[in-house]
């Protein structure tokens, strides 16, 4: 079974930065500074987590905080699911 890290990594490799090398950043590196994903893809990311972790995600929780690094989204998504970080 996949880590919610490795879930969202190859998630974005595959369909955001249409890579099939991997990931090609460190978990910390953030999606925005490093233009991983731009606002569409922030769209796509919120309906891959509801679809794929079966969380609800309102939209005051699409925020950098939550979504500006494969670490920052993994960490929100186990929250949602009530899991340890």
């Amino acid at each position: 079974m996949q880590t919610v890290e490795e879930t969202l990594r190859n998630y974005i490799a595959e369909n955001i930065l249409f890579s099939d090398r991997g990931y090609p950043y460190a978990d910390e590196t953030s999606f925005l500074e490093n233009g991983v994903v731009d606002s569409m893809s922030v769209m796509d990311l919120v309906l891959f987590a509801e679809k794929q972790f079966s969380v609800p995600i309102g939209d005051h929780e699409i925020v950098p905080a939550n979504f500006d690094s494969i670490r920052n989204l993994a960490n929100f998504i186990r929250a949602k699911l009530g899991q340890p970080a």
